[in-house]
Parts: structure tokens; C-alpha cells; sequence
């Protein structure tokens, strides 16, 4: 008795590639009628709109007019996105500009959400917008103190989240995962210290079985391997 099962591979891609086809929803239409509005109501300053991830509608301004775009995107009737979510950045170094700073609004009114990005560099710095928005003078702080971005304008530009006199920015692709200093508790002094970081060689560990893979400038050299003098074995009858 043989029971028959039909192939059904056919079927399942098929399924799979009318999955995988965006859906022209009310929402996505919305999205785009709300980017090209905002396009040309702020011709100066908008660079580029898309929508990414399927939903989410994405402005990038520059630098100079990101003060003008987030008064325009809270104050205007069509928009009133009144409520500051996030303001946070990625750091890409091999740009010109290697900062991307991202703010997230939100519209209670109209139950919409928008991202809009600026860049800079170390040195220039970027509009705040703290007038716009209250919450922006603490979302600021965090983004000088993680990654060294200026703010023209904040009121309280200093560090939030690391410790007094700490050195460098945590969050750029350049500073050391291990950091400058140590800071752990003394037994003998019974008190928190602060002191440059050591790294000895003996409590180093090193993994053999693929030695240099992680540094692209040593990848196909081959790992020096340890030569040991040959010695014959002694004849027992040798022993005195």
C-alpha cells in the first residue's frame, strides 16, 4: 500500500513570491502624499525622501535646515508632529560627513511617525533644536556625549551619561572597545579609583584556531609556529 503525496513545491513559491509583493495600502499612499507635500513645501532644505522598511517615512535635510524643518513639521496644520521621540546618530567614518544624525517625531493627530536626517562632520556643528522641542536638550547631551556631536544653540551642552572628565565618545567606530581608563573598587584604599587601563600580557587569550583572521592586513599569512630542538631517545642500557 503506497500512499501518494503530490509535489507541492510549486505551490509554496508561488505562495512565497505573492507574499513577498509590498501591498499598495491606504497607509503607503498616505506616507507618499505626505513626503512629496513636505518636499514641496520645504524645496530648500529637503534633499530626500523615501519610505524604508515598508512603512516608515525618511526626510534628509541639510545641515542648515534642520531647525526650519522641525518648526515646519511641529507647527504646520497638515503635519503636527508634536512630540519628539529620539534624536540619536550612526557614525560612519570612511564619509565626509561621518555623522548621520536621525530624529524621531511623532504625530498623535494624525497617528503618524516620520525620521528626519541631517549630517556633519567633528568640528561643524548642527542647529539645536531645543526652542522646538523641550526633550531635545537632554536627546541632545546623550548624542555629544556618545558620539562629539556640537549643538549651536543647546543651553546645557555637557555629558549625561559617562562620568566626569571621562575622555573621548563612546559610541564612534574609532574609540577602543576597552576604553582609556578602569574604574572598579579599591580593597585596600576601600574607596572607587580611576586609573589608566593595563592590559598585561599573561591574562591575554588568544584564539589558535584561526590566528590574525579579524585584521585584514595579516589575512593568508600563515601563524609562526614554534620550532623545538629533536632529540634522540636514549638507549636504556645507557644508565649508569
Amino acid at each position: 500500500f503506497n500512499l501518494y503525496f503530490p509535489d507541492l513545491s510549486y505551490y509554496a513559491n508561488l505562495l512565497f513570491f505573492i507574499a513577498t509583493i509590498r501591498q499598495v495600502t491606504t497607509e503607503l499612499t498616505e506616507l507618499k502624499d505626505m513626503g512629496a507635500y513636505i518636499s514641496a513645501c520645504l524645496p530648500k532644505y529637503v534633499q530626500k525622501v523615501q519610505i524604508v522598511t515598508g512603512d516608515e517615512l525618511e526626510v534628509m535635510v541639510c545641515r542648515e535646515g534642520i531647525y526650519p524643518t522641525m518648526k515646519f513639521l511641529r507647527n504646520h496644520h497638515h503635519t503636527q508632529y508634536t512630540s519628539l521621540s529620539d534624536i540619536t546618530a550612526v557614525d560612519v567614518p570612511s564619509r565626509k560627513y561621518r555623522f548621520e544624525i536621525v530624529y524621531n517625531l511623532l504625530s498623535l493627530t494624525f497617528n503618524s511617525r516620520i525620521r528626519v536626517k541631517t549630517y556633519t562632520d567633528e568640528l561643524t556643528p548642527v542647529s539645536s533644536v531645543e526652542e522646538v522641542f523641550d526633550a531635545a536638550n537632554w536627546y541632545e547631551r546623550e548624542v555629544w556625549d556618545m558620539f562629539g556631536v556640537l549643538f549651536e544653540g543647546n543651553t546645557d551642552l555637557r555629558r549625561i551619561l559617562t562620568d566626569y572628565g571621562f575622555e573621548g565618545h563612546p559610541m564612534r567606530k574609532d574609540f577602543p572597545l576597552s576604553g582609556f581608563v578602569e574604574v572598579r573598587y579599591d580593597d585596600e584604599l576601600k574607596r572607587v579609583v580611576c586609573e589608566p587601563l593595563e592590559l598585561t600580557q599573561e591574562f591575554r587569550k588568544f584564539e589558535l584556531s584561526a590566528p590574525w583572521e579579524q585584521f585584514p592586513n595579516f589575512r593568508g599569512i600563515a601563524p609562526p609556529t614554534e620550532e623545538t630542538e629533536k632529540t634522540e631517545p636514549k638507549d636504556p642500557k645507557d644508565k649508569k
